[in-house]
């Protein structure tokens, strides 16, 4: 069995345990303890009923089979591309095809600015040690909370347009962060982040992603990570994920 692999980088040659994966992911669950946003209910899993047949093992079925009720967006970890704002239909499924990067994790307490919360260039620059291929961005307070938040009509905090714009430049193609969106919840439907992110008004970015409403426990320390960004094979704008981090030992 393989637990341990070599990764060659530019500068460095780098080993990495593979039997010990950092899951950032938020589970989903079906009940009132799942985080929600945009206003939708909780997420539900229902056995399939034909007649009499439920399709419980408890009550009787030779199986369980569920069908399941949730939104990408709103319950959990998701994984988007530029599909979730365009017209034209464009599916996550097609524009990932890579599954492993260099990411760099970075801790930020946004900034109060007329009111809201805000993750801004400055703090970015100044995080940032690298230019990853990815950046995974865990904001302060990091409680427990995160995994049960409902978010709906908070105003969460959310990522500058300028600081969208700076991660593109500097060539960042996977943006993961632990918030609902990497835009204002009300903002009139400008988006600005997200279009500033994948470039929707000049040479559009597929191959860019956007995860949202991850979790990094605070016992994983800022720094440069293997990240295998696992995805579901939906033929959607998004689709649940399962980003995981592995420690790079030099």
């Amino acid at each position: 069995m393989i637990s341990t692999i070599t990764l060659h980088t530019e500068n460095k040659t780098h080993t990495v345990d593979l039997s010990k994966p950092i899951d950032i992911s938020l589970p989903l669950h079906f009940d009132e303890n799942n985080p929600v946003a945009w206003n939708l209910n909780a997420p539900e899993k229902k056995p399939v009923v034909f007649g009499d047949w439920i399709g419980s093992v408890a009550k009787g079925a030779p199986t369980n089979f569920n069908n399941i009720y949730f939104n990408p967006h709103a319950h959990g970890t998701h994984t988007e591309c530029v599909g979730h704002i365009t017209k034209e239909f464009y599916s996550i499924n097609d524009c990932l095809k890579r599954y492993f990067f260099m990411a760099e994790l970075v801790t930020i307490i946004p900034k109060k600015i007329n009111g809201d919360d805000i993750i801004c260039k400055e703090q970015l620059i100044d995080a940032l040690q690298t230019t990853p291929e990815a950046i995974v961005i865990r904001t302060l307070p990091n409680t427990d909370i995160k995994f049960s938040q409902k978010y709906s009509e908070t105003n969460p905090p959310y990522l500058d347009v300028e600081a969208a714009i700076y991660l593109r430049e500097i060539g960042v193609k996977h943006l993961l962060i632990d918030l609902p969106s990497v835009d204002r919840e009300v903002d009139e439907g400008k988006l600005v982040s997200h279009n500033a992110f994948w470039n929707t008004s000049g040479d559009i970015r597929f191959d860019a992603t956007i995860t949202e409403l991850i979790f990094v426990p605070d016992t994983v320390e800022d720094g440069l990570y293997l990240l295998n960004l696992q995805i579901a094979s939906f033929h959607n704008d998004a689709t649940p994920s399962k980003p995981v981090l592995f420690q790079l030992n030099d």
